[in-house]
């Protein structure tokens, strides 16, 4: 299990933090075969629906399949109850799929985050299906960079300018010093009215005004 899990963690950086006012999830977007740069612009950040999002690390194939699997699955679910999926209960849902793949797993590590009734939230879910909330998580090989950050920057109860900026920050100096990690940044907000993209220019906006080099 070491070994795949440390396959798993080998090429990628994610985050995910909770703000008074919303959640932050971001990425960045290379894809990596080894040493090989295999893509430069993958999709790791998922709307699942205006209140729910999804950052994925892992093997590509299985990280395609759960997210139109737990898009559907959500969408099922507001059909039927007339409300959008909560938070906790989209990711039990996925950590639930996740173990019953014990002998087959799926090689991923997932951070859920979104805005329900109960509040903002972000979960980080492993390969077996283990499922924990928390204020902030980050995934993939840049982790330690971020978490770094993250320690030493988060605070309770910040809003979600001063987040999207720490989200920047922390992806950034991973970005610095994690080989696997890079070719810019994505980064999605989710509050009570809606899940948004943050577009390139403003990303560069906020690096410029941080004097990130």
């Amino acid at each position: 299990m070491t070994e795949v899990t440390e396959q798993i963690k080998s090429g990628t950086t994610t985050l995910g933090l909770v703000c008074k006012d919303g959640v932050v999830l971001a990425s960045e977007r290379r894809a990596t075969m080894g040493t090989l740069i295999a893509h430069k612009s993958t999709k790791k950040l998922y709307r699942l629906d205006e209140n729910l999002g999804m950052t994925t690390a892992g093997l590509v194939g299985d990280l395609q399949v759960l997210a139109r699997y737990i898009t559907a699955e959500v969408e099922l679910y507001k059909l039927k109850r007339g409300a959008s999926m909560p938070v906790g209960s989209c990711a039990t849902l996925l950590a639930n799929i996740l173990a019953g793949r014990r002998m087959f797993p799926y090689w991923v590590q997932l951070v859920v985050g979104g805005v329900d009734p109960s509040g903002n939230h972000v979960y980080s879910l492993d390969m077996a299906g283990g499922c924990i909330p928390d204020e902030y998580v980050t995934t993939g090989s840049g982790s330690p960079f971020v978490y770094g950050v993250l320690e030493d920057q988060y605070k309770k109860e910040m809003d979600l300018k001063d987040g999207v900026d720490l989200a920047i920050r922390a992806l950034h100096a991973a970005m610095k010093r994690d080989a696997a990690s890079g070719d810019g940044i994505d980064i999605a907000t989710i509050t009570k009215k809606g899940f948004a993209h943050l577009d390139d220019k403003e990303i560069e906006k906020r690096i410029s005004s941080m004097k990130l080099s």
